[in-house]
């Protein structure tokens, strides 16, 4: 095979690996080091996402594992799923429930703004 198919194999190679660093990179920074996970709250995500860095690390941890997760389950559905309208339809449930979460989470991730939330100065 070639083609798509030939890309979206090396996509899931290449985004596996990206997503190994960032996600260990995460449990170990949000979850491991200093006080670990009890210092994780509202003030510790807004202090964070301040720098344009970690809110980008936290956006490539989303969109990497939305498309990753995403084609392994068209994948899955390639593999089992006989009929071409069944298939059809599956995949864009799939695909619309991705584009959907990939938005809500780029906008929360983009938009965020601590000020505007009850109780914050």
């Amino acid at each position: 095979m070639g083609g798509f198919e030939l890309w979206t194999w090396l996509f899931m190679r290449i985004s596996g690996l990206v997503l190994l660093v960032l996600a260990v990179g995460h449990v170990l920074i949000m979850h491991v080091t200093k006080e670990g996970v009890g210092r994780v709250n509202f003030a510790f995500v807004a202090t964070r996402w301040s720098s344009p860095f970690w809110r980008t690390w936290d956006w490539m941890l989303l969109v990497l594992a939305l498309i990753h997760g995403i084609n392994g389950l068209r994948v899955i559905t390639l593999d089992y799923v006989r009929k071409p309208g069944i298939r059809l339809t599956v995949n864009m449930v799939f695909y619309v429930l991705g584009f959907t979460l990939f938005v809500l989470g780029s906008v929360i991730v983009f938009t965020f703004d601590p000020s505007n939330w009850p109780g914050t100065t």
